[in-house]
């Protein structure tokens, strides 16, 4: 069965991400497709390192050809992003990304865009999902991948030069040259290589780079930038004394970010400090945009500039929805990822990494100074994030307990609002809150909390892990 949930389809490969599944998707897209007319302007897909996405991508063409729908084929490994704004720029109706972004190398699966280049919402993967599950897979029509290249139904494209012109066009590279940072890439093994390599290059920054090699498993490490798989990332900034680490995720959508200390840097501070020097020294307007568990110190740098913070479920289609509907000048969430007025409205690591170099250099500031900075005017804040391996009856106990039966802990403070938005979140004051929430790619739920203290937040986190149940070795 396939399932699609806020990342896109997620499944371990051999089990539920199989050719079988993969056909079946793609001739629900194709049949939605031929439905509204949109199959001759077709779509474009692309694919990411990791074990069987080129295999992928070409099971999907075939089938997308098969089924008349014509297909651009990016014949290189890329960036999500890049694939985004592929079809925002060539105004396509859909486009596809062979990708599980940031979840283990057992994974993999397929995220859909819609026209714009935006995240596909509930209302059309819905649909989708229930169509593919419903077919009957000898009824899919495909053609063979090189015949269809021969007969001009599946077109191989290279559109990266166009991404990468887009973002260096939105980026003062001129205040880049003139500061010359040093900088230290960690792709984690993914796609981000090539495309940062030539922004940095062109912005004459000094370079370093680890783990650039093809490896489908990653390292052996989670190919998410956390504090927990950048240890390698913090020792080479120290090293070369540089002046940041760069690290984005499996498919570069997310970024990490290590100071010239050697500190981790969490996504929470890189959304509020990029928020603030837009609408301080870029001197912009307009509101953020922020999922329900990311932090409110973004609410707080909002009121002091005038602007507002909107709260959305988590998922980054949320994200861009908030983003159009409120013209906000920045959207992002605690897992590292973000978008500005004016890009793609989905969440690019590329872009965000060079923004944060173009702040470093316009500033002039150390990274370190400007997150001290940046607490000394809105207030300090700490926030944790704990993550829990769940079973189906785990899930089931839970979602009674909170959702059903809306019990919760004494929290030994007054709880000035409820939101059962996407999970349950309890707000303590203006400047604490607590959330359980389950995953919606991964049988898995987190716990985020957030304090002005580091020993609050972990309190919070500790009263509703308690409360539901949940081993601290999950």
């Amino acid at each position: 069965m396939v399932h699609f949930g806020t990342g896109g389809w997620r499944a371990i490969i051999g089990d539920g991400f199989t050719r079988a599944n993969i056909r079946i998707v793609a001739a629900a897209l194709a049949r939605r497709m031929q439905a509204e007319g949109v199959a001759e302007t077709g779509l474009c897909i692309g694919y990411d390192r990791r074990f069987l996405s080129r295999e992928a991508a070409i099971w999907f063409s075939q089938v997308m050809a098969g089924e008349g729908v014509f297909v651009r084929f990016v014949n290189l490994s890329c960036p999500t992003p890049q694939v985004m704004f592929t079809v925002r720029h060539l105004d396509l109706p859909y486009g596809a990304m062979i990708t599980a972004s940031h979840n283990p190398a057992i994974y993999n699966g397929i995220k859909l865009f819609t026209r714009g280049g935006r995240d596909a919402d509930v209302s059309f993967t819905d649909p989708i999902a229930e169509a593919a599950n419903a077919l009957d897979p000898d009824s899919i029509r495909e053609i063979p991948f090189e015949q269809a290249v021969a007969d001009g139904r599946i077109r191989l494209i290279d559109p990266r030069d166009d991404y990468l012109d887009s973002i260096m066009a939105q980026i003062d590279l001129e205040a880049i040259r003139r500061r010359r940072p040093r900088i230290v890439l960690d792709p984690m093994f993914g796609v981000s290589l090539t495309g940062l390599q030539t922004i940095l290059y062109t912005a004459r920054c000094d370079l370093d780079v680890i783990n650039d090699r093809h490896d489908a498993f990653f390292g052996r490490h989670l190919p998410a930038p956390n504090p927990d798989t950048l240890m390698d990332l913090q020792m080479a900034v120290k090293e070369h004394n540089a002046d940041l680490g760069i690290a984005t995720d499996g498919d570069a959508d997310r970024l990490g970010v290590i100071d010239e200390k050697g500190r981790y840097v969490s996504a929470n501070e890189i959304l509020a400090l990029l928020y603030n020097y837009l609408l301080e020294v870029r001197g912009w307007r307009g509101a953020v945009v922020r999922n329900i568990a990311t932090s409110h110190l973004l609410d707080r740098i909002a009121a002091a500039w005038g602007q507002t913070c909107v709260e959305v479920p988590v998922g980054f289609k949320h994200i861009s929805a908030g983003m159009e509907q409120y013209d906000a000048l920045i959207g992002g969430e605690s897992s590292g990822g973000l978008t500005v007025r004016g890009h793609i409205l989905g969440k690019d690591g590329l872009y965000a990494a060079s923004l944060l170099i173009e702040m470093i250099s316009k500033t002039g500031k150390p990274l370190s100074r400007l997150i001290a900075e940046l607490y000394e005017r809105y207030g300090a804040c700490a926030m944790v994030e704990r993550d829990f391996a769940l079973s189906a009856g785990d899930r089931e106990r839970i979602h009674h307990l909170l959702m059903v039966e809306e019990r919760l802990p004494d929290f030994r403070r007054e709880i000035t609002r409820i939101s059962r938005l996407d999970g349950c979140k309890v707000y303590l004051g203006d400047r604490a809150w607590v959330i359980a929430r389950f995953s919606g790619t991964e049988p898995r739920i987190r716990v985020f909390a957030e304090g002005e203290t580091a020993e609050e937040a972990a309190r919070l986190a500790d009263l509703m892990q308690a409360f539901c149940g949940l081993s601290p070795t999950a």
